[in-house]
């Protein structure tokens, strides 16, 4: 704890000095429990946190970016976080090839769900469906998916596997079966990917124990074949989705506009907008940042376009919030590692009493701090 808060004291000075405020650290020593529970524990929490300011001049926009402990070369594990580049890059290989639309029936050969590109990223966005991010997996393949996210600069990252599923690292692709015209069936070729390097990262190996097939086994986890998107890509990305203008254009996504405005509803979607049960999805399900440790509704006057992720004890948002009622819009990412025990697949995380408070908090002081600036 002495050494957390001498970094902190640390950091406040060294923003004093360079006469810049910066609203990550001043969240930070917010004295509300959800916040200090994890500032005194920042190492075991493993957190990174990446804030842009947005102001808007005339036709134009200013982004501030401000960090706190942003690293690329500290591992974290970022689960449900690589659905965001798989479903945006899905929406640029549909305009690529110009073969399918959002609305032509499909389905991956041998399962038994028939669906469409629009039903099965809106699932992504709206409650992060694993088996949605597998079937779009199989549609794009990992060599495109990592050289499309090299070509624009996403880099580091690396994705490299699907998601709960026995045949997570297969290098083929299952082919894919389109229906058109209601009855004419038409197969994709399966895609045959190259094996990827093991990563080469800080704390990747974790732990002391984990289970695997029931059994637990006493060593550390070994991450260096999991998926790769830190922090800084991640929100790079969102950065390049809604502000695409400020960027090169072989930098931005090859999208319609059609594709473009379907993409931007879905991304703000909630559970209760495609039919979930309220009850069960509340809208703070998906969004962790203000809402996340809440069951109340979304005011209309915000808007929260991002992607979580949670597994292993990690969890992780990026989203582009637009607060239309006090005229602020921010991108905010966050991480937040909560595994007490050290064990993982346990199914023993502190999500509910730490990591969603944390994140929550996070956003609502964040939120707090521009409105008052």
């Amino acid at each position: 704890m002495r050494c957390t808060c001498i970094l902190l004291i640390f950091l406040l000075s060294s923003c004093a000095l360079d006469r810049v405020e910066n609203p990550i650290i001043q969240a930070l020593t917010s004295q509300s429990p959800k916040i200090q529970s994890v500032v005194q524990n920042l190492e075991s929490h493993e957190v990174q946190i990446k804030l842009t300011t947005i102001s808007k001049q005339k036709d134009s926009a200013i982004f501030k970016d401000f960090n706190f402990k942003v690293d690329n070369r500290n591992y974290f594990y970022p689960a449900s976080t690589v659905k965001f580049p798989v479903a945006v890059l899905t929406l640029e290989k549909l305009n690529e090839e110009n073969l399918y639309d959002l609305d032509t029936p499909f389905f991956v050969e041998g399962d038994s769900v028939t669906t469409t590109f629009r039903n099965e990223i809106r699932d992504i966005f709206a409650v992060s469906s694993n088996d949605t991010y597998n079937r779009l997996f199989e549609f794009l393949g990992q060599d495109y998916i990592n050289k499309k996210l090299r070509d624009k600069g996403l880099i580091p990252s690396q994705i490299s596997h699907r998601l709960e599923t026995t045949d997570a690292d297969e290098l083929t692709t299952k082919p894919l079966v389109f229906i058109e015209n209601d009855s004419s069936l038409i197969t994709t070729d399966p895609i045959i990917n190259k094996p990827l390097d093991p990563l080469n990262l800080n704390s990747l190996t974790k732990g002391k124990g984990f289970y695997r097939n029931g059994r637990l086994i006493n060593e550390p986890m070994d991450f260096s074949e999991k998926n790769y998107l830190p922090i800084s890509t991640i929100h790079n990305m969102m950065k390049r989705v809604f502000f695409a203008e400020y960027f090169p254009e072989e930098q931005g996504f090859d999208l319609s506009e059609t594709q473009h405005k379907f993409l931007i509803e879905t991304m703000s979607i909630l559970p209760r907008d495609v039919g979930y049960d309220p009850n069960a999805y509340f809208d703070g399900y998906g969004k962790f940042f203000i809402y996340g440790d809440t069951t109340e509704k979304i005011p209309n006057h915000i808007k929260i376009y991002n992607k979580v992720g949670y597994a292993y004890g990690y969890l992780t948002d990026c989203a582009y919030i637009k607060d239309s009622k006090n005229n602020i819009e921010f991108i905010l990412s966050a991480t937040i590692h909560v595994n007490a025990d050290e064990i993982y697949n346990d199914d023993v995380y502190e999500y509910d009493s730490i990591g969603l408070p944390f994140l929550a908090e996070l956003g609502r002081e964040i939120h707090r701090i521009l409105i008052d600036r």
